[in-house]
């Protein structure tokens, strides 16, 4: 594939995940909501396995930290949605992401970008974290926030590494999805196991396609992640916060102010630089 439509099927990955994203904001119960995403993701992930081929056996450590990170993740974005508020929290966390994951593929695997790749994917990051200027916030927020930031840069970042060693992606994805799974699905029944029947009723059906988008857009990740830099790659998918934004403004006729406005111009440029130096 070329880099115009690896970088294509990233933005298509922000998409979905601010999609996503949104179905978990808006949840009642956020464990269960994620838990039943996740319940998506092993379902799908056990009904491909037996039509792709197993990851290469030096993938199988990145699959392992991946996982681990992930479920770290999961952990620090509910209690991050309870920290504070999401304006606030979302953008600092999507922001500083692209970031670390530059300054890590750099100094861990000696991935340099170019002069005009670093601008992009500085204004990538700077036009998310736009969006939470002046929104305010307690220091546990923002705590919480860059802690979720940090996590989102190392599961990608693993992630990433183990689709390239793995050697194909369908095979890597479909085993993370099934760790992934069923980690999640084994804490629900300890700790849950009385409400689920409940939450199943009346929210299972959204959920589970929340999960569907949930795996089309990590899948189009890994495929972007494989062959083209990190660093663009993590700051393109992390512009969800500004399709959810627009979301915001279309479906729930949200104002979209000067902030708002301010901050997509920069992602705009920052990705209009990223074509331009495919």
């Amino acid at each position: 594939m070329t880099s115009v439509l690896l970088y294509g099927l990233v933005i298509l990955s922000a998409i979905a995940h601010a999609i996503w994203n949104a179905l978990v904001k808006s949840a009642g119960d956020r464990v269960l909501t994620m838990v039943a995403i996740r319940t998506a993701g092993l379902l799908l992930g056990l009904a491909a396995l037996p039509f792709v081929d197993w990851p290469a056996p030096e993938s199988w450590k990145w699959l392992a930290l991946t996982s681990c990170v992930m479920f770290a993740y999961y952990a620090l974005l509910i209690r991050s949605y309870g920290a504070g508020d999401m304006s606030v929290v979302s953008p600092l966390a999507r922001g500083l992401a692209p970031v670390l994951m530059t300054i890590a593929a750099f100094l861990a695997i000696g991935e340099s970008l170019s002069m005009g790749q670093m601008m992009a994917v500085g204004l990538i990051s700077l036009g998310i974290m736009a969006l939470s200027i002046g929104a305010g916030a307690s220091r546990g927020a923002v705590g919480f926030a860059l802690a979720t930031g940090v996590s989102v840069a190392a599961y990608s970042f693993f992630g990433g590494l183990g689709v390239r060693a793995a050697g194909m992606v369908l095979g890597f994805q479909a085993c993370l999805e099934i760790v992934t799974g069923l980690g999640m699905v084994g804490y629900a029944l300890v700790t849950r196991r009385a409400q689920i029947p409940d939450y199943v009723r009346r929210h299972g059906g959204i959920d589970l396609l929340a999960g569907v988008i949930s795996v089309v857009g990590f899948l189009a990740f890994l495929l972007a992640a494989r062959s083209l830099p990190l660093g663009p790659v993590v700051a393109l998918r992390e512009t969800s916060v500004i399709f959810g934004a627009v979301l915001g403004t279309v479906v729930l006729k949200e104002g979209f102010g000067f902030r708002r406005i301010a901050a997509s111009a920069l992602v705009v440029g920052g990705i209009a630089l990223l074509a331009v130096l495919r």
